[in-house]
């Protein structure tokens, strides 16, 4: 608060004093009443909660710490944890959910891309909009290659899957989780498994792709059928495909951008809710890359190229 209003605030024995512009004190003032209201209907908003709620509520001067808190609550019924975004980006990424058919969320790692998106879907289940949730994830190694993995199909795209099932055990019960998984009604499943089928009454979300071809992404942007909601979550800085320029969310951006009832949301560092620690070191590549690009051509890979050179000019004629 004291950054983004320009005030400054001294925490006495039996007040809080706060200086600076009327309206800013103002606003500050506002927001102790507010967060005094949720202390006294048993809301207490862990730090990075609070932290992110505090990041919305200083940035737009419409929002309240209420407002917020209460828009959470709505999208939360019977969900284990609060559905809170963190940044303003967050916001614009749950309105867009709310309000088109289809969105794609772009950006780095821990902007909440996936999380927000399950718990968005599982949110629409409890409210009776959708019948089922499908997860998708393309089944691509992560610059290694994991050769033949023991054990039935599902158990051998299960690692893939990971991310997903974590998101969905930290916002149900695992007990509601697995009968779900059983009964169909959430079904997890890599991307070659959607080639054919209509999805009628469902929310669809596709995680990680950026490593997805460029087929392969129309495919399954075609899948979506009657009353269904399609997210598509992905980083195009880390795309683990052999030709990055084939990735089908780098085509989609392209191709898509501009039709109607498709809505576009990126991610900067800043939404970062991991670890501090993680803002940092995406900050650290971004700023990194442009150097990458103007190393001469093999550098990149780590291949010394100054001894082709010598070599090529000592072969000159004299």
């Amino acid at each position: 608060m004291e950054d983004a209003l320009g005030v400054r605030i001294d925490l006495r024995s039996d007040a809080v004093k706060v200086q600076g512009p009327d309206d800013a004190v103002a606003r500050v003032k506002c927001i102790f009443e507010d967060f005094e209201t949720l202390r006294r209907q048993g809301i207490h908003p862990h730090n990075g909660e609070l932290n992110g709620m505090l990041r919305l509520v200083v940035a737009d001067r419409e929002m309240t710490l209420l407002s917020v808190a209460n828009a959470g609550k709505q999208r939360s019924v019977g969900i284990k944890r609060v559905v809170q975004p963190r940044s303003i980006n967050q916001r614009k990424y749950i309105e867009a959910i709310e309000k088109n058919d289809m969105v794609f969320g772009v950006g780095p790692a821990g902007t909440g891309k996936t999380y927000l998106a399950v718990a968005m879907a599982v949110s629409a289940m409890n409210a009776k909009k959708i019948s089922r949730i499908i997860l998708v994830r393309p089944a691509v190694e992560a610059g290694e290659k994991l050769g033949f993995l023991p054990g039935s199909l599902q158990e051998k795209v299960d690692p893939y899957l990971r991310p997903l099932y974590d998101a969905l055990y930290d916002l149900l019960e695992p007990e509601r989780v697995d009968k779900m998984l059983e009964k169909n009604i959430i079904e997890v499943a890599p991307l070659a498994f959607m080639r054919g089928r209509t999805l009628n009454d469902a929310f669809i979300i596709m995680d990680e792709a950026q490593n997805t071809t460029i087929e392969q992404m129309k495919m399954f942007l075609t899948r979506l059928g009657n009353n269904s909601k399609a997210v598509i979550t992905g980083d195009i800085t880390q795309i683990d495909l052999p030709n990055p320029r084939k990735s089908g969310l780098v085509d989609a951006i392209n191709v898509l951008d501009g039709v109607e009832e498709i809505h576009f949301c990126h991610f900067e560092e800043v939404d970062v809710v991991r670890h501090a620690l993680v803002q940092r070191i995406v900050r650290a590549y971004e700023s990194a890359r442009p150097q990458q690009q103007e190393l001469p051509l093999g550098m990149e890979e780590g291949i010394n190229v100054e001894p082709n050179r010598t070599k090529m000019q000592s072969a000159k004629p004299q």
